[in-house]
């Protein structure tokens, strides 16, 4: 199946609405109770590192409504390194690294992976599967200001990555997807790039995304908890990434309860 017949919406997408729906209690009451206080959280740094030895064009999306950090999407050369202020009130959201991208006319971007619509700066736009997530919800759980994070192959895997929070109080864990599973890839699951660009593996697609059937994707009958399983194509990304979330109900196997990090790291082929 190619990427331009894609046959449902992401796996990703129903997780990540769930992940929104759980927090979406704490973060209303996180955002009044800083509306009642007028004032912020304290300040956070989100900081992107590219440890590939390739650019890789990061996105950032928020979730619906929220606001647009970093103006959405960068370039990153490799061994390179982006900072910059992550939002004061209540925000939850995704980071991606874009791969395989070339320009196109009148300032557009096209990526062989985690493409959103064609554009450098992705405004709150989705990427393209498969596309390694970094999920996260700031400032939530109100005055112990609270940030969750995690690491998606819910929609695929396209490079590595890891999350790190630094100068956090309580359980902040490193948490990642640090093998390439692009050179294990099973053949029903790789988009391989056109032979004129040398026909390698570019990502890992999920079982989802591959053969886009209700019960891989976790969709009418098969939504909730109870009927969303695990599935073998699943279970070749936990093995490798037990850390990661690999289906749409699936859970981490590494809890965190951190609150008021000074920064949060992104590193991509950590």
């Amino acid at each position: 199946m190619t990427m331009a017949s894609r046959p449902a919406e992401p796996a990703a997408k129903l997780f990540f609405l769930s992940l929104v729906a759980c927090a979406a209690a704490a973060l209303a009451a996180a955002a009044g109770a800083a509306g009642a206080r007028g004032d912020q959280y304290a300040a956070m740094t989100l900081t992107v590192v590219n440890n590939c030895p390739f650019t890789v064009w990061p996105a950032v999306a928020p979730s619906s409504g929220g606001e647009v950090v970093a103006g959405g999407g960068f370039e990153l050369p490799t061994l390179s390194h982006r900072s910059f202020p992550a939002p004061a009130r209540p925000w939850s959201g995704r980071i991606w690294a874009r791969t395989a991208c070339y320009p196109g006319p009148n300032g557009a971007l096209h990526c062989a992976t985690g493409d959103c619509a064609g554009r450098l700066q992705c405004a709150g736009l989705a990427g393209k599967p498969p596309a390694t997530l970094i999920q996260v919800t700031l400032h939530h759980g109100g005055e112990r200001d609270q940030t969750s994070y995690g690491v998606s192959v819910v929609d695929g895997f396209n490079v590595g990555a890891s999350v790190t929070p630094h100068e956090g109080r309580g359980v902040c864990p490193v948490l990642g997807c640090r093998e390439d599973l692009t050179a294990t890839c099973p053949g029903e699951l790789q988009l391989r790039a056109p032979q004129g660009g040398g026909g390698g593996v570019l990502g890992c697609k999920s079982g989802c995304e591959a053969f886009g059937t209700d019960e891989l994707c976790c969709r009418n009958m098969y939504a909730s908890p109870r009927t969303c399983r695990a599935s073998n194509y699943s279970l070749f990304f936990k093995r490798a990434c037990p850390q990661a979330l690999t289906y749409a109900h699936d859970s981490s196997s590494l809890p965190h309860d951190c609150a008021a990090p000074r920064e949060l790291k992104v590193i991509f082929c950590h």
